[in-house]
C-alpha cells in the first residue's frame, strides 16, 4: 500500500471507501451503502478531479474527509430520487390517514354518545365501558409495566373521584378527532425537510438533502467540516452522478448545480 507521502488524493479517498465497505461487510450492515461504494470505485476516473478537491480541502482536518464521504454514501443510499419519492408518498399517506382518523373518530364519538343516551332512556343496558378508567384498563390488558406500576394508582384515583370528574369515552374520542383534524405536518429531521420542500420529486431533492447533511456536520453545528467548506459545482455534480449511478442521458453538470445553488440562495 502506498505510504501517506506518496498516496494520491484518489487513493486516499478510495481507501476510506474500501475501509467503510470492509467494516460494513464484516458486520453485515449498510448493504445499500456498500452498493454506493461499488459505484464510486467503478467510476473512479470520473471522480479524480472531485477527489482531488476533497483531499485538498479536508485532508488536513481529520476526520473531515471520512465524514464527508460518509455523508455522500448515506445521502445517496437513503435520499436517492427513488427513496425521496417514496418518502413523499408516505407523507401524503400520513395526511390522508389523519383525515380518515378525524372523520371516523367523529363518527365513533357520535355513536358512543348515542349509546349513552340509549342506556339512560331505553330501560336497557349493554354493560359496556362508560368510564374512561375502564377503557384504559381494558386497553392495557396484560401490559406488564402498566399492571406493575400504574394500575393500582389509577384504581385509587378513579375511586377518589367519581364519574363527573372524568371525560366520557365519547369526549375522549372527540379529542382524538380534533387532534387529527388540526394536525400540521412537519419533517422530523433536516434532511427530510430539505428533500421534500419542492412541489414534485426530482434530482434536485438529493442535492438539497446533501447540502443539509453537510451543514448539519459543519463546525457551526458541532461537526468536523469547516464552516466555510464549499465544494465546486463540478465536484458536486461528479459525486452525485457517480453515487446515484446516473447514466449518460441523466448526468448533472456544473451549470445545473450552479443554477440550483442560485435558486436556493434566492429563496
Amino acid at each position: 500500500m502506498p505510504t501517506a507521502q506518496t498516496m494520491t488524493p484518489q487513493q486516499a479517498c478510495e481507501n476510506i471507501l474500501i475501509g467503510e465497505k470492509r467494516y460494513n461487510t464484516e458486520r453485515s450492515v449498510l448493504r445499500s451503502e456498500n452498493a454506493i461504494i461499488d459505484r464510486l470505485l467503478t467510476r473512479g476516473l470520473e471522480l479524480k478531479s472531485a477527489y482531488g478537491e476533497l483531499y485538498e480541502k479536508l485532508h488536513s482536518r481529520p476526520p473531515a474527509l471520512r465524514v464527508l464521504l460518509g455523508l455522500l454514501l448515506s445521502t445517496a443510499a437513503f435520499w436517492s430520487p427513488e427513496k425521496i419519492a417514496k418518502s413523499r408518498d408516505r407523507r401524503d399517506e400520513l395526511i390522508e390517514t389523519n383525515r380518515q382518523i378525524g372523520r371516523k373518530a367523529a363518527e365513533l364519538a357520535q355513536l358512543l354518545e348515542q349509546r349513552t343516551w340509549l342506556h339512560e332512556t331505553s330501560g336497557f343496558s349493554s354493560r359496556t365501558h362508560y368510564h374512561v378508567c375502564d377503557v384504559i384498563e381494558a386497553a392495557a390488558g396484560n401490559h406488564s409495566l402498566f399492571n406493575a406500576y400504574v394500575k393500582d394508582r389509577l384504581d385509587a384515583l378513579c375511586g377518589q373521584f367519581d364519574l363527573k370528574y372524568w371525560p366520557s369515552p365519547d369526549q375522549l374520542v372527540r379529542a382524538l378527532a380534533a387532534d387529527a383534524n388540526s394536525a400540521t405536518l412537519e419533517a422530523t429531521d433536516p434532511l427530510t425537510r430539505a428533500a421534500s420542500t419542492g412541489t414534485r420529486p426530482s434530482r434536485t431533492d438529493f442535492f438539497k438533502a446533501l447540502f443539509a447533511a453537510i451543514e448539519e456536520n459543519s463546525t457551526q453545528s458541532g461537526g468536523p467540516l469547516p464552516e466555510d467548506f464549499r465544494l465546486s459545482d463540478g465536484a458536486l455534480a461528479s459525486l452525485a452522478n457517480c453515487a446515484l449511478g446516473l447514466g449518460p442521458d441523466e448526468l448533472a453538470d456544473s451549470t445545473y448545480v450552479k443554477r440550483l445553488r442560485q435558486r436556493l440562495r434566492d429563496k
